[in-house]
């Protein structure tokens, strides 16, 4: 069996949460399946140690224009030509006209529903995007063997937006899993490491923020502006990563309150191995999404042994068990009163390391790559 795996962007230098997925997944692969073979298509870029070819995994850098020409033209012509009999698309889009039996992994179909939220703000990258995918999915979705999500909230708000049965086997919950790198550091020369490397101050809560409007930064931000009114908390900071300066001053503005920036540090784009020691150097991790699929940083930060807060809506309760700290992301006054209570309670504070070390375990990207393997045999089985 030959499976062609979509990867257009795990060359590039900043990689973000799809890709990561798709990356951990090929290298469980490369660990699990020395019999099939294996073409992963990703675009020229700058990161290539990034990818590994093997005995059974070849790597094809295929040029092909703008993201939709790449995706919708040449990587169908590509996986014909190198004979695949499967191609999985990981990242939320696929051909709309390919031959070869499809997997889509359909991490999330925010970008599908009308809710003004999600219409009013964001890039225009993420405009453009979303258009795009609110424009190839549904044939997708028609036409795929098989559709991977990330959650069993994903996995029905999808059969319920596109009319599936929540019985059809073509659809299939995998959970994400969680990188072993992720772990309480003791290494102090490690941890100052990356303290001076990302100018992090002694105190400080980490939110991982960014201009999609389902991260709730303006929420988050009036949130923290609150707790430093109510309570006078003379250094405690807010670490951000990889946001603009500009974007920041705008929400301030809005929120009222422009003289936060000064407790606000913000990193630029942190790479992955850094990460686990900003989790460990944290008081308390912040994810207070409005919607989430899966919630990836959830489990990286208990893995650390780092409290979190997290919402009580969409996938989030389902990924962090009791292992949070759980508020109503629509109330700002939720998220201060959750710093507050961590902040000044060492006992739950214990609680929730210990459960989260815990519930993170339950999530591995070995267990990921397993399931998605026997998706492979399944449709390779009913095609040939």
């Amino acid at each position: 069996m030959k499976i062609g795996i979509e990867g257009q962007r795990l060359l590039r230098t900043k990689k973000h949460g799809m890709d990561m997925v798709a990356l951990e997944l090929i290298n469980e692969l490369q660990k699990l399946d020395h019999e099939n073979e294996y073409v992963v298509f990703v675009k020229p870029d700058e990161d290539t140690a990034t990818l590994k070819a093997t005995s059974n995994f070849k790597i094809v850098e295929l040029k092909g224009g703008p993201y939709p020409t790449w995706e919708q033209w040449a990587l169908p012509i590509a996986a014909k030509q190198e004979g695949c009999h499967i191609l999985h698309c990981t990242s939320n889009t696929a051909p709309v006209h390919s031959d070869i039996p499809l997997i889509v992994t359909l991490h999330d179909i925010i970008y599908m529903e009308s809710i003004s939220l999600f219409k009013k703000s964001g890039t225009w990258y993420q405009k453009t995007g979303n258009m795009y995918r609110r424009f190839v999915v549904p044939s997708i979705v028609k036409k795929s063997d098989k559709i991977i999500t990330v959650s069993r909230f994903e996995k029905n708000r999808i059969a319920d937006f596109f009319g599936i049965s929540h019985d059809d086997n073509r659809l299939v919950a995998i959970y994400n899993g969680v990188s072993e790198h992720f772990i309480p550091i003791t290494n102090q020369n490690e941890l100052q490491r990356v303290k001076t490397k990302y100018h992090l101050p002694d105190r400080f809560l980490f939110f991982l923020g960014n201009t999609d409007p389902k991260k709730n930064t303006p929420g988050t931000l009036k949130a923290f502006s609150d707790y430093l009114k109510k309570t006078r908390d003379p250094d405690l900071c807010l670490v951000m990563l990889d946001y603009e300066r500009t974007s920041l001053e705008k929400i301030l503005s809005d929120i009222g309150d422009k003289a936060l920036i000064d407790r606000i540090i913000l990193t630029g784009y942190v790479v992955n191995t850094d990460l686990p020691a900003i989790y460990n150097l944290c008081k308390v991790f912040l994810y207070p999404s409005l919607r989430e699929s899966f919630g990836i940083p959830m489990l990286e930060a208990m893995r650390c042994g780092t409290p979190v807060i997290t919402s009580n809506t969409s996938s989030m309760p389902e990924v962090s068990g009791n292992a949070a700290y759980i508020v109503n992301p629509y109330k700002p006054e939720e998220i201060t009163a959750g710093i507050e209570k961590l902040l000044s309670d060492s006992i739950l504070r214990d609680d929730l390391r210990k459960k989260g070390l815990l519930q993170a375990e339950k999530f591995s990207w070995k267990h990921m790559a397993e399931d998605v393997l026997k998706l492979y045999h399944e449709v390779y089985n009913n095609h040939y």
